[in-house]
């Protein structure tokens, strides 16, 4: 039995059922179907913690998938997940990837400066300003591209942008 059919949260049984149809009434493949079923259920693990399980359906997932689009989001999401283990340059890795396929994850560009200004921190309590300064500049590089892509959001790291003079 698929994950979607045992999960009991509303939402996820909601968007469940508007998926399947949706399936059912747009024109797609089995292949882009069962890709989707995987990228669901990889969703829906990964939203309960269950990060190997996810991990599985959305490598699944990438298996089967053939749009550049769809596969930035598996991406992005397997990112996700590395990032939240602390697995930093694996979801770096992922992030890349996932705009290679589609510069326009403005999500995607954000998590990359948290990654890098996360690191600059880490340089900071080690002692080594240089390394930190270059890690800074690249989560400010990162996060100019998620703002110019969503201006109304990252309002944080606008003003982060704008106290550390990298506002532009």
């Amino acid at each position: 039995m698929t994950r979607s059919r045992i999960n009991g949260n509303f939402i996820d049984k909601t968007f469940t059922i508007v998926a399947n149809i949706l399936l059912r009434i747009i024109p797609t493949t089995s292949g882009e179907k069962e890709a989707f079923t995987y990228y669901r259920d990889g969703m829906s693990a990964q939203s309960e913690g269950n990060y190997a399980e996810a991990l599985q359906n959305y490598y699944e997932a990438m298996r089967l998938e053939i749009d550049p689009y769809d596969r930035s989001y598996i991406l992005y999401n397997i990112g996700l997940i590395h990032t939240s283990n602390g697995e930093h340059t694996k979801a770096l890795e992922y992030y890349f990837r996932a705009l290679e396929r589609n510069p326009f994850l403005p999500q995607a560009f954000n998590n990359m400066a948290v990654i890098c200004h996360y690191r600059g921190e880490q340089a900071i309590r080690q002692g080594d300003s240089e390394i930190a300064e270059s890690w800074f500049d690249q989560a400010a590089e990162y996060w100019k591209q998620a703002i110019a892509l969503t201006p109304g959001n990252y309002i944080e790291a606008q003003n982060w942008l704008k106290i550390t003079g990298r506002f532009e």
